[in-house]
């Protein structure tokens, strides 16, 4: 059974960083590329990064692109987003997710339950 559990997430000022962990269980972490997505109230889901298995290859949303860094640590199985300059429209729930090979373009499989980010003007 695959898991994904996000941590990090909280309250920050406009300015501001965090850094949100995602630690993934059930499958072999390194096989499959990862993701960020971000949902706020009253919109829909958004893709934010994303980075491939062996963590060479990694794609970014307009909208966070250099704010942003996705990155992983295969020995821990984990994947973190570093957020730089949040700014208040970056208020959302963050979701980890796990696609199904270890290039992004093969689709998300699995999905984790999210962390709050929110950001104070």
């Amino acid at each position: 059974q695959v898991q994904l559990v996000e941590s990090g997430g909280g309250l920050v000022q406009a300015g501001g960083s965090l850094r949100l962990s995602c630690e993934c269980s059930g499958r072999t972490f390194s096989s499959y590329a990862m993701g960020w997505f971000r949902q706020a109230p009253g919109k829909e889901r958004e893709f934010v990064a994303a980075i491939s298995g062996s963590g060479a290859y990694t794609n970014y949303a307009d909208s966070v692109k250099g704010r942003v860094t996705i990155s992983r640590d295969n020995a821990k199985n984990t994947v973190y987003l570093q957020m730089n300059s949040l700014k208040s429209e970056d208020s959302a729930i963050y979701c980890c997710a796990s696609y199904r090979t270890r290039l992004v373009p093969s689709g998300v499989e699995y999905w984790g339950q999210g962390t709050q980010v929110t950001v104070s003007s």
